[in-house]
């Protein structure tokens, strides 16, 4: 029996190009390509995948290099004045340069602990909870780091980082352009382009010519 309409191939994954052209691209991208977690397929953007420019995982574009100490941050930053929980997740996420954002499942039940132990207090505040140090909080502010969240930032190259991801946005706009439009020649001459990058980059780690 005859069914009307378009046919159905397998293995086909958008108007232009068939499985095995697809496979193809995830082969030349290796886990960075579409089809990873976090990319698309063929019409692919800037959440195209994992590696330094993509992805839309946890933390979002910047996330976070390192988990810094949240008990130490909150200590140090009620040192300098009382803050709400939100304004402490935003203070530590801009002094660590983005590095780290630590999430409200994280901070709030410190707090909680914190006021328990008798090192912080709180009072309303336009329906907030806004936190202090007590007289023995202050103590143990003191005797604690000035900056725990730099931690979170040390060794991070945040300008390189910004050129890989400009880099990295870049290569995937072109390719995508081409994907989308160009004909079947085209296409595998920039599938050839990225294989042929990808080994070279792979050579330079090995630090071969």
């Amino acid at each position: 029996m005859r069914t009307h309409g378009h046919e159905h191939r397998h293995g086909h994954c958008g108007p232009q190009g068939g499985g095995g052209d697809f496979e193809r691209l995830r082969a030349a991208f290796g886990p960075f390509g579409p089809g990873g977690p976090g990319g698309g397929g063929p019409g692919f953007g800037p959440g195209f995948g994992h590696g330094p420019w993509g992805g839309r995982g946890r933390g979002g574009p910047r996330g976070r290099a390192r988990r810094g100490d949240v008990r130490a941050s909150i200590l140090a930053l009620l040192k300098e004045r009382p803050m709400h929980g939100y304004e402490m997740i935003q203070e530590i996420a801009e002094r660590s340069g983005g590095a780290w954002k630590p999430s409200p499942g994280s901070v709030y039940p410190t707090l909680q602990l914190l006021e328990d132990e008798g090192l912080i207090a709180s009072e309303s505040d336009g329906g907030k909870k806004l936190f202090a140090l007590t007289d023995e909080g202050r103590s143990a502010a003191e005797e604690g780091p000035e900056a725990p969240w730099e931690e979170a930032s040390r060794g991070v190259d945040w300008e390189a980082l910004g050129e890989i991801r400009q880099a990295g946005f870049g290569l995937m706009e072109a390719f995508g352009q081409v994907w989308k439009t160009g004909s079947k020649e085209q296409r595998d001459k920039a599938l050839a382009v990225i294989n042929e990058a990808r080994k070279k980059l792979y050579l330079i780690l090995a630090d071969e010519d």
